[in-house]
């Protein structure tokens, strides 16, 4: 059997996508990509810690914007592990660790598998979903990825020195910037699954109101750590909400 796979991994004309999704030059590649994001946290933690003293910061603050930055992120990581499952039975789990370690849109990434699939008469998950396929809809997908890390590489810098100039001629607007950029990308998002159906429209209504719930009890009550799970809480009750109201 293990001799037949090892063979069906060099057919492009084969239709067994784990023989070659599941290969250890994958598998490499991903747990590289996570060996470089393990890097880049502790790097990034040593800098944090370093340049604290320079601008006042005790530690006790770093380590608590630590904790409330590792809380807030369980939530967001609840969807990437939804979509992470949805994706493995297309892609195998080395080429799912892949596009989910690094910055990118699944729902982009995704569809730039699905147009490349098409263009060569096949469809994602189908019978003509061959091995060759697989390969040009991974390849799609990491050149999609690719492209985001390229932009944030020379955007980065540009925007820093926009930035820069911005503080120096208007601090107060400066200060604003950061916080409009998220409410309009949030507010963006928000806006764009409100007409999908009465389905989503609840359920924005229902995660609003409980991050709203969550943070008026921990500013009223003074519990700092409900304010940390505000996020996280909000998703879990949306995804149950979101399970009831699809079944009813």
């Amino acid at each position: 059997m293990t001799t037949q796979r090892i063979l069906a991994a060099g057919d492009p004309a084969s239709t067994d996508i784990w023989a070659l999704a599941n290969s250890p030059v994958l598998w490499f590649c991903a747990l590289g990509v996570f060996a470089v994001i393990f890097v880049q946290c502790i790097l990034y933690s040593r800098a944090v810690k370093k340049a604290a003293p320079h601008v006042d910061m005790p530690l006790a603050e770093v380590k608590e914007s630590f904790r409330a930055g590792a809380v807030a992120s369980i939530g967001p990581s609840l969807a990437v592990v939804l979509v992470a499952i949805a994706l493995l039975a297309l892609f195998g789990t080395p080429a799912v660790l892949v596009r989910i370690g690094l910055i990118g849109s699944a729902a982009a990434e995704t569809g730039s598998a699905s147009i490349s699939a098409s263009t060569m008469g096949a469809a994602l998950g189908g019978d003509s979903y061959t091995q060759q396929v697989f390969g040009v809809a991974f390849m799609a997908m990491s050149l999609s990825g690719a492209m985001w890390m390229i932009c944030t590489l020379i955007m980065t810098p540009l925007l820093k020195k926009g930035g820069n100039t911005l503080s120096k001629r208007n601090p107060a607007v400066m200060a604003l910037v950061p916080t409009a950029a998220l409410l309009g990308a949030f507010s963006a998002l928000t806006i764009a699954e409100l007409p999908k159906s009465n389905v989503h429209l609840i359920l924005v209504c229902i995660s609003a109101a409980m991050m709203g719930l969550c943070l008026y009890l921990a500013k009223v009550l003074h519990i700092k750590w409900l304010k940390e799970w505000a996020l996280g809480i909000a998703i879990v009750v949306s995804i149950v909400a979101a399970y009831f109201l699809h079944t009813a």
